[in-house]
């Protein structure tokens, strides 16, 4: 068994001990460990083991049957004296995030009776899986501001967060939010007055610690309800991105904070009318350029500006002709985008002809679609239908 030395503080970032047990793979247990292994929801703590010269690097922290075992980057032997010393900035952001999520989970059961069935606490963000009574899957953005509001007025009252083992006699008798997993070595955290459950992870000493807390978003997963959220410093740097990014947007379009949406909206709407606008005047140039072409019954034309979305439009108007046969191209990166269609009094199979042409693609008899990296895939189309 391992002496978990984070269990009595979660802020010693260096230890010494001593090498008990190693194999094969590379990893390595000691008699003392101030490592937190992924448990809980919590990811493992990452740092340094010193054996005598050397500087290991600590990868991957996992406990089993109550031992605690290290991934190292380099070869230990049993009985070597180490040096431990754990990445605070790691640890204290899993505190943050996982005090965050107690406080998070805590206020949702209180406020709107739910229960916590999943957490993880992932690298950019975490998220609180819960089931609601009446079977809900989201929250309603006045229910995740007041939430909000809830958690985040306790972290400024920087209440004591406090974790000990209670005796079973004492464990009875606590108002824990919920029943533990385990049924010996109990471990229990409590925030203020208002928050305890069963935990073996690390946490801050008092709330103010644990920073603000943002909820991100509420989704439907699975059934159940997740909430997704950052705190501490994860949620200051969000803050910052999005003050940026605010303030980049309202910049943009020469606006303050609170009027840039309405500018933007504004400025989006003028651009879609600008975009209908050219979309009308290219179809109009389309057609005069392909009514100019006709030879007979026949409308052919290479239309070096439109898209392929024009040449449909105008082989829509101009097969209303009964006797219509339109073949139009447009570029495609360095090929030929093909629209072949026939009024309904038309002879020719527009499919068949553009197979018969040397162009990929196909369609119906009226109407069909395909591209051709040759030039003169037109000309040889209409000798094909001279034929």
């Amino acid at each position: 068994m391992t002496e978990r030395l984070y269990y009595d503080d979660a802020y010693l970032t260096e230890f010494d001990g001593e090498v008990a047990a190693v194999r094969a793979d590379g990893w390595a247990a000691l008699n003392r460990s101030a490592f937190y292994p992924t448990s809980g929801g919590q990811p493992f703590d990452t740092g340094t083991w010193t054996v005598g010269e050397r500087v290991l690097h600590v990868e991957d922290v996992e406990v089993e049957d109550g031992v605690v075992w290290h991934k190292l980057n380099g070869p230990v032997s049993v009985g070597e004296s180490v040096h431990g010393k754990v990445d605070w900035e790691r640890r204290f952001d899993h505190m943050q995030q996982h005090a965050g999520d107690h406080m998070l989970a805590g206020a949702a059961w209180q406020l709107f009776g739910g229960v916590t069935i999943g957490l993880h606490l992932g690298k950019e963000n975490s998220t609180i899986d819960m089931t609601l009574p009446d079977g809900r899957t989201r929250l309603t953005p006045s229910e995740i501001e007041t939430l909000e509001d809830t958690v985040n007025r306790r972290v400024q009252q920087d209440d004591p967060i406090r974790c000990w083992f209670p005796t079973a006699e004492e464990l009875e008798t606590l108002p824990a939010r919920k029943k533990p997993t385990v049924k010996e070595h109990v471990r229990i955290v409590a925030m203020g007055d208002y928050e305890m459950v069963p935990c073996g992870g690390t946490h801050p000493s008092t709330t103010g610690q644990i920073g603000p807390v943002k909820i991100l978003s509420c989704t439907p997963s699975r059934g159940n309800m997740r909430l997704c959220f950052v705190a501490g410093m994860r949620a200051v740097r969000l803050l910052r991105q999005a003050y940026q990014c605010a303030g980049d947007m309202a910049a943009a379009v020469s606006a303050d904070f609170d009027t840039a949406l309405d500018a933007l909206t504004r400025e989006r709407e003028a651009a879609a009318d600008a975009r209908k606008e050219l979309k009308e005047r290219v179809a109009q140039a389309a057609l005069e350029i392909i009514k100019a072409s006709k030879q007979g019954n026949v409308y052919a034309a290479h239309l070096p500006f439109a898209d392929h979305d024009t040449l449909l439009k105008a082989a829509s108007e101009l097969t209303r002709e009964t006797d219509a046969v339109v073949l139009l191209s447009c570029p495609k990166g360095d090929s030929r985008m093909l629209v072949f269609a026939r009024g309904k009094d038309a002879r020719p199979d527009m499919a068949q002809l553009l197979r018969a042409s040397g162009a990929r693609g196909g369609g119906k008899p009226d109407m069909a679609q395909g591209s051709s990296p040759d030039e003169d895939i037109l000309k040889k189309t209409i000798k094909l239908m001279t034929k």
